[in-house]
């Protein structure tokens, strides 16, 4: 066994890896870049080495840096994650030759599976399901369209070096063809400097599951079940889960029959997945196999009990897989949310910098943890008061739950969701609530379309309606009553000036246009206890009871002897005396007052937001890019504006209306935070 290994990656998965390799008695080196210096990561390393400047293509993307930092180091191995160099054949080749060893597959199965159109023959001479459609790259638009035509629409038009949901069109009709074969080629050449492209059927209602593999190097290979990753928005997983609620044991059986006889062809060794295309009728075809750990790897190991990043270490050290297939458990219910540094009220826009408090929900199960213990489990690469850098991807963190049905996984998760506190940048914990909450998931009623339709005018916070609004009321009430009840407890206050308490409250919701709405409430001890108190809004009694104190933003405690999470913290961006509820997604900002105060507030005038018509401003905080105007010159609505890069994406801004320009008020190369004004129109 190795006595050090390398990490070649940051973040969560580099976290994800040390903590299994000190399980393991292993030490670790962590590689970081000027942009990483302090990440969590590079604490939890047991050596660190500084490999170059903050972005990706100057530091984890050199392979030459790593391998001197093996060296430098005695490391005899290297774990390479997922993304940058994870799927790179040159660089697992090239760690051979310098005798160091891949912790993954050797590099010929990682290029027999690297190009889709190669993959695809491969499968289909392995006897795999592939998609109907013509699997050579085709040299012309014409040709696509005839060969759409042959093959049936809707019809699916890809890159060969394609990924993340680049170079990849639908089709429906000879026009769609057309157009989405040079757009996909335009897009491949200058994505991946490859412009072959391929067109197969595209199937309706599709899902996309996928058949966690691992295998030795003495010719074993097990599939360890399926996990359902069809919740996609944009091509992006944003919740994963397993087994699948759609697929029956006989298909789950074919399917991972099938992985395997693919994985063995390509003589393939170390953990990989296997991705299928799910139609309605239970029809699976072969999408691509993934050479690598997946992100969502977690939910795998809920549901079996094991680490497969411990398998992936003893796999490189040429030891045998210690189970046969009859040995490989599906126990219990998991699900993953991907917590990401985004914006989902502003398009999923990024959102970067630094993280004010971050308090994940407490963890009550670890990685392949063998006795199946249900709970939350956190996979994360960042801590309180750490950074969210513009350079990487806008993961923050990974929430799993293990339950002992689906309906028990989504409880746990919407609880945890509900517990897990961010501050400092916007996350996507909304969105996922939502998502959660919907009917039709809870169903398990849903395809690869699923976000695409139920949300294609984005995201908003009507979409997140609470089940039982009057709560919100009440925990803002019951908050302020107990902050009430210990201001009134403070010794040594004047004679006519105590503080006091009340009974009869005002909750005031305050709205962006300035349209209040005001709910009396009434608020008396319960149970004598002053961890308590009977809350009544309108005919709705809540019996609340939390130990929390007052500065804790999580609030856990029963309404009605039933057990809640929810965060409550004093102060808002427009008001320092309100209060922020939040709780399955939903979020209101409400002041509690006496009656009194709150007929005041009514006569308060309402100061509207100043008009910024005339103004680009920066969606977000990145990097400016490019500014494509200069002062005085005439613009028409729809033309480029401005670039600004973050976490790996170029958002171009447009010109909102016809114009001339009259002020450019920021600098190329400027980092920006969002809503700095960018240009101002004359």
């Amino acid at each position: 066994m190795f006595t050090k290994i390398l990490i070649a990656n940051r973040g969560e998965i580099a976290c994800r890896v040390i903590a299994t390799a000190k399980k393991m008695g292993i030490q670790t080196v962590a590689v970081y870049s000027d942009a990483d210096k302090e990440a969590r990561h590079v604490a939890l390393a047991d050596e660190a080495v500084h490999i170059g400047p903050a972005p990706s293509r100057e530091s984890y993307l050199q392979a030459e840096k790593i391998i001197a930092a093996c060296k430098q180091t005695g490391a005899q191995a290297v774990h390479p994650g997922y993304g940058f160099l994870s799927e790179n054949a040159d660089f697992a080749k090239r760690v051979e030759e310098e005798g160091i060893v891949f912790i993954g597959p050797k590099h010929y199965s990682i290029a027999a599976m690297g190009d889709k159109i190669e993959s695809k023959k491969l499968a289909g001479a392995a006897g795999v399901n592939c998609i109907p459609g013509v699997n050579d790259a085709i040299e012309s638009a014409d040709k696509a369209v005839e060969i759409a035509k042959g093959i049936g629409y809707p019809v699916m038009i890809k890159a060969s070096a394609g990924g993340g949901g680049k170079g990849l069109r639908v089709a429906y009709n000879d026009k769609e063809a057309l157009e989405g074969f040079t757009s996909c080629r335009n897009e491949a050449r200058n994505s991946f400097g490859d412009d072959r492209v391929f067109i197969e059927k595209f199937v309706e209602e599709p899902r996309h599951i996928e058949i966690q593999l691992i295998g030795d190097s003495h010719g074993n290979v097990l599939y360890l079940n399926e996990r359902e990753c069809s919740i996609q928005r944009r091509h992006q997983k944003v919740i994963e889960e397993a087994p699948s609620p759609f697929i029956s044991d006989a298909t789950r059986k074919s399917m991972g029959e099938q992985a395997v006889a693919l994985a063995k062809a390509v003589r393939y060794q170390s953990a990989g997945t296997v991705e299928f295309v799910v139609g309605k009728d239970q029809s699976f075809y072969f999408l691509e196999m993934n050479t690598r750990l997946q992100v969502e790897h977690p939910v795998t190991e809920a549901i079996t009990g094991l680490d497969l990043v411990e398998l992936m270490i003893r796999v490189a050290a040429d030891e045998k897989l210690p189970l046969t297939q009859a040995d490989v458990q599906r126990k219990g219910w998991a699900m993953e949310c991907r917590i990401n540094a985004e914006d989902p009220f502003r398009n999923f826009l990024p959102s970067t910098g630094r993280l004010v408090r971050f308090a994940p929900p407490a963890q009550t199960m670890w990685q392949g943890d063998t006795a199946h213990l249900y709970g939350v489990r956190v996979d994360t690469g960042v801590q309180d008061g750490g950074e969210i850098p513009m350079y990487y991807d806008s993961m923050i963190a990974k929430l799993i739950v293990h339950g002992t049905d689906r309906l028990d996984a989504i409880a746990k998760m919407r609880e945890a969701l509900n517990g897990f506190v961010i501050r400092g940048v916007s996350s996507n914990i909304p969105f996922q609530s939502a998502l959660l909450a919907h009917p039709k998931f809870v169903a398990g009623d849903f395809n690869t379309g699923f976000i695409a339709e139920h949300y294609a005018k984005g995201f908003a916070a009507e979409d997140v309606p609470h089940e039982d609004a009057a709560f919100l009321l009440a925990l803002a009430a019951f908050v302020r009553r107990k902050s009430r009840e210990r201001a009134a407890s403070i010794s040594g206050q004047l004679p006519g000036y105590a503080v006091n308490v009340g009974k009869d409250y005002v909750v005031v919701t305050l709205s962006a246009n300035g349209k209040s709405i005001y709910t009396p409430v009434h608020v008396d001890e319960f149970m004598g206890d002053s961890g308590s108190a009977r809350v009544r809004v309108a005919q709705r009694v809540y019996e609340i009871r939390s130990q929390s104190r007052l500065n804790d933003i999580a609030i856990v405690g029963t309404v009605n002897g039933q057990p809640f999470t929810a965060q409550v913290e004093r102060g808002t961006p427009k008001n320092p005396l309100a209060l922020r509820v939040q709780h399955n997604g939903t979020r209101i900002d409400a002041l509690v007052v006496s009656p009194r105060m709150a007929e005041l507030h009514a006569l308060m005038p309402f100061k509207a937001a100043p008009d910024m018509s005339r103004f680009v401003l920066s969606p977000m905080p990145g990097l400016l890019v490019d500014v494509a105007v200069v002062p005085g010159q005439k613009v028409q609505a729809g033309e480029r504006i401005a670039v600004i890069e973050a976490m790996k994406m170029e958002n171009v801004l447009f010109a909102p209306a016809d114009g001339v320009v009259g002020k450019v008020l920021a600098a190329k190369g400027e980092s920006l935070t969002v809503d700095q004004p960018i240009v101002e129109f004359a």
